[in-house]
């Protein structure tokens, strides 16, 4: 149907937003769910003092991507190899990992059969020539997490703990305004750590406490404290440089 209607496939998908809203986790469900090969790479195990390595690792992941094609490519911190052109060190090795990646996207050599995924949450340090249609064609936003998809965060990490009768996750999800979904998913094991703690300072040595094991439960009140560590450690962090979406 594609063919027909005469649809060219986009090229590149770059996922940009801020840390810990599940970009990575979104590669991982494609390589899952799509019947294609999949190649991961980190970005910064592709850069290499050497003259000619890094734009040779560039050139062999897409020389396997199109001999094993249908593929999908992901790149992961995609902005330590592809930064903005002229802000490079003396090496310049960046500049041409960049150029690179330029050619092998949309240079002679057709690239069929093979869809190149990427990961940032620094969109604005990205050279602007990867961003146009026929290299990434698609640029998304992952903002985020609003207060159901919170809740749905917090009920699959809580599937295999003892959660006590008062646990009243919608309300969780409610204290966690602001969370992304990696401090979300913590809220839960933080928990469950205040919970062993308890145990363990309640009976005299730890093979005791691992005795009564199964009367441990995890309780509303261990949960609203996770909450508040979780967000002291939040406040702690160095502020992030909030990224500007981008609209396409």
């Amino acid at each position: 149907m594609y063919t027909k209607l005469g649809h060219s496939m986009p090229k590149g998908l770059l996922m940009h937003g801020p840390s810990g809203t599940g970009k990575t986790l979104l590669a991982k469900a494609v390589a899952t769910e799509s019947e294609a090969n999949f190649i991961s790479v980190r970005g910064p195990e592709l850069l290499s003092k050497w003259v000619g390595e890094s734009e040779r690792g560039i050139r062999e992941i897409f020389r396997r991507a199109r001999q094993a094609a249908p593929c999908v490519v992901f790149f992961d911190e995609i902005d330590s190899i592809a930064p903005t052109r002229g802000m490079g060190g003396d090496s310049m090795v960046t500049e041409r990992v960049v150029s690179q990646l330029l050619t092998e996207l949309d240079g002679i050599q057709a690239l069929s059969g093979v869809v190149v995924l990427a990961a940032t949450n620094r969109a604005d340090m990205i050279d602007p020539a990867l961003l146009r249609p026929g290299r990434f064609d698609k640029i998304v936003f992952v903002p985020m997490p609003d207060k159901p998809a919170r809740q749905r965060i917090l009920e699959i990490h809580s599937k295999d703990k003892p959660i006590g009768p008062d646990v009243d996750v919608s309300r969780v999800a409610e204290l966690t305004e602001g969370f992304s979904g990696a401090d979300t998913s913590s809220v839960a094991n933080t928990a469950v750590s205040l919970v062993l703690h308890e145990y363990l300072a309640k009976y005299p040595t730890p093979e005791e406490a691992a005795k009564h094991a199964s009367e441990a439960h995890v309780m509303m009140r261990h949960f609203e404290e996770g909450v508040k560590k979780i967000k002291t450690q939040r406040e702690g962090k160095p502020g992030e440089k909030v990224t500007v979406p981008y609209y396409r």
